[in-house]
């Protein structure tokens, strides 16, 4: 488990992930662009669905932007693929299986649902600017809204 939490300013932990389409994607790839790298629990949840979709439905705009929209959750690179193809996505989603990238960005955590406590995936976002420095970060994010106030927020960082 990561110690120190990563926050603004701070260098983008770099990775190397499978996608849905079991093509490795890195952090180091998108050198020179934003990235929006967000972490969500599981595929086909409802929070998680309408997260995905709501970046989906925004996508050229990051783009046009300067930003790709990646997704990471512990599900396979097949849970991707169909999540992928049921719902329209037009994202990457990363597999980390065994949680290195999620702890390393420390949102691999104690959780508690029902009185049960368990290690599990803290949905957060990270705004990551093109030199690989954290420019924005959400930590238990509510869906609601979300997308807009990370589109937001890329878009204020391209005037500055």
């Amino acid at each position: 488990m990561t110690d120190k939490p990563l926050m603004n300013g701070h260098s983008a932990p770099n990775f190397s992930l499978a996608n849905q389409d079991e093509r490795l994607i890195s952090l180091s790839e998108h050198h020179g662009r934003y990235v929006v790298l967000y972490f969500y629990p599981k595929d086909d949840t409802p929070g998680c669905t309408t997260e995905a979709k709501d970046f989906t439905s925004r996508i050229d705009e990051f783009r046009k932007a300067g930003a790709e929209v990646i997704g990471v959750s512990p599900d396979s690179t097949q849970s991707h693929l169909r999540f992928c193809i049921r719902h329209d996505l037009k994202l990457n989603l990363l597999t980390d299986p065994d949680h290195k990238i999620c702890d390393a960005y420390g949102v691999w955590q104690m959780k508690e649902m029902h009185g049960r406590q368990y290690y599990g995936v803290v949905r957060s976002t990270f705004l990551i600017d093109p030199h690989g420095k954290i420019v924005g970060e959400w930590r238990n994010v509510r869906v609601d809204g979300h997308v807009e106030e990370v589109l937001a927020q890329l878009k204020g960082h391209i005037v500055k």
